[in-house]
Parts: structure tokens; C-alpha cells; sequence
């Protein structure tokens, strides 16, 4: 501690200046925290992106049916908030033999039609059946968001395909980020041939098709979630690379980085240790804005039949499923949609504020 003129004790780590007024320091995360508060925007995608990574987290204890329990009676029900399974069945079966009565010109049901009828409420009083060890009227579930074709709760599916989706986008980019800052860093650090060899490489793979070259590596690996990753992964770090090594380049020449030079520090730890550090501003913000595009690329994957495979689903192969039908049940393709929409926006909107928020030069700056 030390004294100031006023009498005042000034910790170590405060500066003055020519006034004798206290200046304290702000890190750079901090003033980056405190930009990007300022964007209403970005903070509602933050909100709406933690709301979608809790729900999925806790998708298993929530109270929602299982995204893979079949009942075949239960198909293409429409979404209900107070109506049961079993009354939405008996109303679509009265709406079929009434526009059967209008087409055959009757004004009474037959004694097969009535007897169907009571059969119908019949099961859905009485009718029971084992789920997860406990015996419940199956027919007394409330689907909110629909079923599917095999009469799978939706909003069950939709949940646990937002698990898979996210968990796509996230080990993606994490996968492709890590590449790309490894070949990147000694790209741009030691330069020279190294430098031309693994440009020329990269040039090379950016003039192929990306997306055909994804599709040729799930056709060779075969279909599973590990190869849908490790496709994704493998052709996705070229950006990352050319954008590292133009960080290295700019950085690599500064002064602390000659400091750690001349005491001996090797070139693996000026890389990682000096180096990397000192760009996770830009990796933050790209890493942000490459989750969406993962998202959008395993949605493509799965409408060409390449993505997720039953009994597992992605919000695009919810979407993909759902084409079929489409016009006669839109709630399948509706649901699935908007949320995968809602989750895209708020991503984007939260990598534009964290991209202002680390711009040294931004508008937002406080």
C-alpha cells in the first residue's frame, strides 16, 4: 500500500493520474462483458441459447414422454394443451364416419360404425399399458405439440433432437476450431515453406466441393453419429486456419513475444502460450457464429438421408420426416422448424454483440 497526497491508501495495482484521482484497471473480458450488456439483441440471444442448453440438459428428468415410445393409435394427433390422446382419437374417428355418412348420403351410423364407436371409448377408459415400470391409461396422455407418424410425443422429440443438434454444432466447432488454431498458429509462426506447403494445402481443399466431400466421407465411413462428426469435422477447419494464421502474423512480431524469445522460451510455447491466448477473442466470436452453421449443415445431411438415424433424431431429420405430410399435418414440420429457427437467430444475433464486444474499435465501446 502507499500514501497519495489527499491522505488516501491506493492499492498496488492502482494507477493515478496527473489529478491524484484513482484510475482502476478493466480487463479485457470485463469491457467486453460490459459492451456487450449494452446490446439488447445479443443479450436475448444469450438468454434464449442458456433457456434451450438447460432444457436439453435436463431433458431426462423433465416431465415429457419418451421420444421413442410408439403408439400406433396415437398417429398424427394435433397438438392439444386440455384435450387427451384418447379424445382427440375418438373426435377424428367421428369426423371420418361423418364425412363417410355425407359421402354415402346417410343421416344415422350404422350398427358396425356404433359399435366401433363404443369400442373406442371403451379402450379409453379402460385401456392400459406399461411405460418406464408403471402401468398407466395410455390413452389419457396429452401430447402439447402432436405425435408423428408412429405416435411419438413431439414435443419429446423435438427436445432430445435439440440435444443431438446442439451437441452437433458444439463438438463440430470445438473439433474444427482446435484443428484449425493448431495447423494455423505454426502456419503463421514459423512461416517460409512450412508457411506454402500448408496454404497450398488449404487452397487446394477449399477449391473442392465442401458439402460433396462431406457426403463422399459419410458414404465411405457409413452412417452413424461419430462419423457424422468426425465428417463435419474434418473438412470444416479451413477458415479457422487462414483466420489464425493472419492473427499470428499481426501478433508474432510484438514485443512480448521477442521478450519470451530472447529468455530461451521454445516455439511450442510462444505459440500456445503467448500467441493463442491473445486471439481467444476472435476464436470466441467465430466459434459462435460456426455452431449455427453446423446446425444448418446436419440439417441438410439428414434431408438427403445422410444425418441422424432413428431411432435418434436432430431437428432436421424432424424436418426431413415431416415433408411427407406436410399439408395434412404441418404441426410436424412447423414445431421442429421454429425452434430450430429461434435457435439460429439467437446464435447469430449473440456472435454480432460477442464480434462488437471484443472490436477494440467498436461503436458500443463504454
Amino acid at each position: 500500500m502507499k500514501t497519495i497526497d489527499n491522505g488516501k491508501k491506493m492499492k498496488k495495482d492502482e494507477v493515478t493520474n496527473e489529478f491524484n484521482q484513482t484510475l482502476k484497471g478493466e480487463s479485457l473480458s470485463a469491457d467486453a462483458w460490459k459492451r456487450l450488456k449494452k446490446n439488447k439483441m445479443s443479450m436475448f440471444g444469450l438468454f434464449m441459447v442458456t433457456i434451450y442448453a438447460i432444457v436439453a440438459a435436463l431433458a431426462p428428468v423433465l416431465p415429457i414422454h419418451r421420444y421413442d415410445r410408439q403408439v400406433l393409435e396415437h398417429q398424427f394427433l394435433p397438438p392439444s394443451i386440455t384435450r387427451t390422446a384418447g379424445e382427440l382419437m375418438l373426435e377424428r374417428r367421428i369426423d371420418l364416419i361423418g364425412r363417410m355418412m355425407n359421402k354415402e348420403k346417410r343421416s344415422e351410423m350404422s350398427q358396425k360404425e356404433k359399435a366401433e364407436i363404443a369400442d373406442i371409448e371403451y379402450r379409453i377408459i379402460n385401456e392400459t399399458a406399461e411405460i418406464d415400470g408403471k402401468i398407466i391409461k395410455v390413452h389419457e396422455r396429452k401430447y402439447l405439440l402432436g405425435t408423428d407418424d408412429l405416435g411419438r410425443d413431439m414435443l419429446s422429440r423435438i427436445i432430445y433432437g435439440g440435444q443431438m443438434s446442439m451437441a452437433i454444432g458444439l463438438i463440430g466447432t470445438i473439433t474444427s476450431i482446435l484443428i484449425g488454431i493448431v495447423i494455423g498458429s505454426i502456419a503463421g509462426y514459423v512461416g517460409g515453406r512450412t508457411d506454402y506447403i500448408i496454404m497450398r494445402i488449404v487452397d487446394v481443399m477449399y477449391g473442392l466441393p465442401y458439402m460433396l466431400l462431406v457426403i463422399i466421407l459419410m458414404a465411405i465411413l457409413g452412417k452413424n453419429i461419430l462419423n457424422l462428426f468426425l465428417a463435419l469435422s474434418l473438412v470444416s477447419w479451413l477458415t479457422t486456419a487462414r483466420v489464425m494464421r493472419g492473427q499470428i502474423l499481426s501478433l508474432k512480431n510484438s514485443t512480448y513475444v521477442e521478450a519470451a524469445r530472447s529468455m530461451g522460451a521454445s516455439s511450442a510455447r510462444i505459440i500456445f502460450k503467448h500467441l493463442v491466448p491473445n486471439t481467444l477473442g476472435i476464436v470466441i466470436v467465430f466459434a459462435t457464429l460456426r455452431v449455427p452453421a453446423f446446425i444448418m449443415l446436419e440439417s441438410f445431411l439428414s434431408f438427403l438421408g445422410l444425418g441422424v438415424s432413428a431411432p435418434y433424431a436432430s431437428w432436421g431429420s424432424l424436418i426431413q420426416d415431416s415433408i411427407g405430410g406436410m399439408t395434412q399435418y404441418p404441426w410436424r414440420l412447423i414445431w421442429p422448424a421454429i425452434t430450430m429457427a429461434l435457435f439460429l437467430f439467437c446464435m447469430n444475433f449473440l456472435g454480432d454483440g460477442l464480434r462488437d464486444a471484443f472490436d477494440p474499435q467498436s461503436k458500443n465501446r463504454v
